[in-house]
């Protein structure tokens, strides 16, 4: 089975107000394996056990709809775990597996779930998730939420996937908010895929742009227009000429340039430095920031019309703390990125260890991580010994 999102139609048992979610989120021994995602609005029962493949199956008994989820996973029994709908709400029970089940960290028997549950299986690792409900149709979705590279099971961030696809063929800018490392360049790149732009991606990070330069980086300058021009320079504003402007980072843009930058986005021509004439220029605008913009406007360290220009449609991408279902899609897209042989293997050590860091430095982080494991590894199974020592802590 690929990746898949299996939906209900909507009955009675769906008028809650809630959309319960299971992901299959990582198997260690199978980490480059697809996850799968569970609607269970209009669901009773879901039993999880071990199986010969991949294999989600639906039923009715007595007018009870259940589903059997079943992956091989030598450390599962066979009749694993179910979960259970009680007045609305879900519980776990553990229908005495050899090896246990964990939810949290924590051996369990039963349980309630609650939203953002880690539920551990053999040696496989399942997130619960009850988020707000919008009306959809029955169908049968192949793959993650998905927008270039970006790819999500996680359903809140799904639906922004989903806006930030029908924005990007328009010429709105777009402000993409976030921590560091969660993926802004990412989703800018996916904007400027989608716009149908045949020019160039062009990437500022404004945060390391002289301050005694900024003017003559963006919009270009002369020869002779200041001590050092010795030749002219094109500018990053007109290098994304028919294509994307990436600025990365604009809280940190210095505020004498901001009127500068401000003029061009309004008049959509540039005036490189000591020029006398104006230049049209057509770019798509994208930027992103971790800082908060209506913050530094109040303390008159950020322009509040600049901030409007920007923020034509804003994105703000969740901290990888926040989708734990998605870790095991990173996990393979990141292994595979970093030559991992297949198949590749993760202790469960190792894997219950990644799903409970908290992930400071969010996906960068979780890179740098695996990339050194990896190497580590030297080809073994990637243990808890590879990866760094504060996700000992974690487990």
């Amino acid at each position: 089975m690929s990746d898949t999102t299996l939906t209900h139609a909507a009955g009675e048992r769906g008028k809650t107000g809630r959309r319960p979610v299971l992901t299959l989120a990582l198997t260690s021994e199978r980490p480059l394996e697809p996850g799968v995602r569970l609607d269970l609005r209009d669901v009773d029962v879901v039993e999880v056990g071990r199986g010969a493949r991949r294999e989600v199956a639906a039923s009715e008994v007595d007018g009870e709809r259940r589903l059997r989820l079943s992956w091989p996973d030598g450390w599962m029994s066979s009749r694993h775990l179910r979960l259970v709908r009680v007045m609305g709400s879900w519980v776990l029970e553990d229908l005495r597996s050899k090896n246990g089940t964990r939810l949290d960290g924590a051996p369990v028997e039963r349980a309630a779930l609650s939203d953002g549950a880690l539920i551990e299986c053999g040696h496989s690792f399942l997130v619960f998730r009850s988020v707000p409900d919008v009306p959809r149709d029955a169908v049968i979705e192949e793959g993650p939420d998905r927008v270039g590279a970006l790819a999500t099971f996680h359903v809140p961030f799904g639906r922004e996937l989903a806006r930030l696809a029908a924005v990007a063929p328009t010429d709105v800018p777009v402000l993409l908010c976030g921590e560091t490392g969660t993926g802004t360049e990412v989703a800018a790149r996916a904007v400027h895929e989608r716009s149908g732009r045949a020019g160039a991606f062009v990437a500022v990070n404004c945060g390391a742009l002289p301050a005694s330069l900024v003017e003559a980086e963006l919009f270009g300058s002369r020869k002779g227009a200041y001590t050092g021009a010795d030749a002219e320079r094109e500018g990053l504003v007109r290098a994304a000429r028919a294509g994307t402007l990436f600025l990365d980072e604009v809280g940190d843009l210095p505020l004498p340039a901001q009127p500068a930058l401000l003029r061009v986005l309004q008049e959509r021509e540039v005036v490189p430095v000591g020029a006398t004439r104006a230049e049209r220029v057509d770019f798509r605008l994208v930027s992103a920031t971790h800082r908060d913009l209506a913050a530094l406007g109040a303390e008159e360290r950020f322009r509040a019309d600049l901030h409007a220009r920007l923020a034509g449609f804003t994105l703000s991408l969740p901290p990888l703390r926040a989708r734990a279902e998605d870790l095991g899609l990173l996990v393979a897209e990141l292994l595979g990125r970093a030559g991992a042989p297949s198949p590749v293997r993760l202790e469960h050590e190792a894997a219950r260890a990644l799903l409970r860091h908290a992930w400071p430095l969010n996906v960068r982080e979780l890179d740098r991580a695996l990339a050194a494991a990896l190497a580590l590894a030297g080809g073994e199974p990637i243990g808890l010994e590879h990866l760094p020592a504060e996700l000992g802590a974690a487990r």
